[in-house]
């Protein structure tokens, strides 16, 4: 009995004892092992005093080179197909990669130019409210001309006054640049696509004035009007720069639409303005004197003298409240030393037609001075009239 147990134990370590020379093994980081669950096959209990042996068997793959590097490739792959499906960061920065150098260059531009033509246009609308004269160191008094003109207000509301809207949205826009993104699914922040219209309109704009300084203006300068368009076409350049050919495509309509939308204000403005000069001869309107409330100063009676002297001329109508503000500045006493003729002498009804010199002078509105054969529209301050017909302001001591 023994014997038998004897030969089965060593039938058995034959069986499953392997010679480690029989194998050949290669180190792999790759194992593959079976579920938790899986049944392993054992041997067989031998009864009766045989020891028992239990074997686990452990499955190792051992694959070859080729096989391993297959393997690395599809591993990348897998890799690579998962960042391309995430956000990427060029999405985030707006098209700029990694880096933000480009979107933060482009919000600090928008900061830049925006805060400059907010400080330009809030010293202009102060004027403007103020009736205060402007300072231009070249051009003369062009600046105050064009400012004071017919053409400085749209629909009534000062210009200076739109542009500063303009640009302190522009700045404040730029500020919060990458703050949200966009709704529309563009790529793009909901500030940086209203800056698109923003600058669409004011560029409009600005080809708009270029044009009315060309054509009404013909020989005046305004340096704040050429400045306000050189900013206005940097940040509309600027912009589509930032977006790009490909992207502006997505917003061509919303271009189109804003750029229709004020040149057809500004000409029906502006058309609304030219009529009202035509339109008062045919309401009825009776001849009447205003009364000059304010008392003149010397620097007032001695330029009025000057202005006389050199054969200047103020053209002006009994019902327009600018001319009778003209004459505001100059006084009571000065304001009838001046050479000026009204148009409307007879009153103004469809039957009576503005005086002959008034048409001779081809008058775009009023006032209008006639100065060492400038014809120059709107009100002007008396430091302004004085630059232009040559008084020295020494000339209004008390002497003179």
């Amino acid at each position: 009995m023994a014997a038998a147990a004897a030969a089965a134990g060593t039938a058995t370590s034959s069986l499953f004892s392997i010679s480690s020379s029989s194998l050949s093994f290669r180190r792999t980081p790759y194992l593959h092992y079976l579920p938790p669950h899986h049944s392993f096959p054992s041997l067989p209990k031998i009864k009766r005093g045989i020891r028992e042996h239990r074997h686990m068997f452990v499955q190792v793959n051992s694959m070859s080179e080729e096989d391993r590097s297959k393997l690395t490739a599809e591993s990348n792959s897998e890799t690579s197909l998962e960042s391309s499906s995430s956000p990427s960061a060029a999405a985030i920065t707006g098209g700029d990669g990694g880096d933000g150098t480009g979107f933060a260059a482009y919000k600090w531009w928008c900061v830049g130019l925006g805060g400059i033509g907010l400080l330009e246009t809030a010293y202009l609308t102060y004027l403007k409210l103020t009736n205060s004269d402007a300072i231009c160191p070249m051009g003369g008094g062009s600046c105050t001309t064009i400012l004071t003109s017919a053409y400085s207000s749209v629909f009534g509301i000062p210009l200076p006054l739109f542009g500063m809207l303009a640009y302190g949205l522009v700045a404040t826009l730029g500020l919060q640049s990458g703050a949200k993104r966009s709704t529309l699914g563009t790529g793009k922040t909901d500030g940086e696509i209203i800056l698109v219209g923003i600058t669409t309109s004011m560029a409009v704009a600005s080809a708009y004035f270029l044009y009315i300084l060309r054509t009404e203006f013909g020989g005046e300068l305004c340096l704040y009007c050429l400045a306000s368009a050189a900013l206005s076409f940097s940040l509309f350049f600027i912009t589509l720069k930032r977006f790009g050919a490909n992207e502006l495509r997505e917003f061509l309509g919303l271009q189109l639409f804003v750029a229709s939308f004020v040149v057809i204000a500004l000409t029906t403005s502006y058309n609304d303005a030219r009529s009202v000069s035509s339109g008062v001869t045919e309401t009825e309107i009776p001849y009447f004197e205003t009364e000059i409330t304010k008392e003149s100063n010397p620097l007032a009676v001695s330029l009025a003298k000057h202005l006389h002297s050199i054969g200047a001329k103020l053209y002006g109508a009994f019902w327009c409240s600018h001319c009778l503000d003209q004459k505001e500045i100059f006084g009571r006493e000065a304001a009838k030393m001046l050479d000026y003729v009204e148009c409307f002498p007879d009153g103004v009804n469809k039957d009576i037609k503005m005086a002959q010199i008034c048409s001779n002078a081809k008058l775009e509105g009023f006032p209008t001075w006639e100065i060492n054969g400038q014809v120059l529209s709107g009100e002007k301050q008396l430091s302004e009239l004085a630059t232009l017909s040559g008084f020295k302001l020494d000339e209004s001591s008390p002497s003179n």
